[in-house]
């Protein structure tokens, strides 16, 4: 059994800060690429930032500047630290990763269950 359990959401003002930590727990073989994405009300669900087992990273366009993904492998961990944060920021916050297992040969895909960022003054 994986999991993966955000947490470090909350309320924040406009231009604050905000980290973000997952942790992945379970059987794990090994880390393949993690990342953040986030679903804002009424809107579909998107990449926040990536990184992989190496450490390259990706970037939404609108956040590469503000945001910065990091990872450790031998605790398991993906953060996200949030810089300058809007309102538009707004959103439930998805850590995803994929595993490979005791069980499966190949790596799968999980997702959090999510930590909500709301950004207001």
């Amino acid at each position: 059994q994986v999991q993966l359990v955000e947490s470090g959401g909350g309320l924040v003002q406009p231009g604050g800060s905000l980290r973000l930590s997952c942790t992945v727990s379970g059987s794990i073989v090994s880390l393949g690429i993690m990342g953040w994405y986030r679903q804002a009300p009424g809107k579909e669900r998107e990449l926040v930032a990536s990184i992989s087992s190496s450490g390259g990273t990706n970037y939404a366009d609108s956040m590469k500047d503000r945001f910065t993904i990091s990872r450790d492998n031998a605790r398991k961990t993906v953060a996200l630290q949030m810089n300058s944060l809007k309102p538009e920021d707004t959103a439930v916050y998805y850590c995803n990763a994929y595993v490979r297992s005791l069980w499966t040969s190949n790596y799968v895909n999980y997702w959090g269950k999510g930590t909500l960022v709301t950004i207001s003054s």
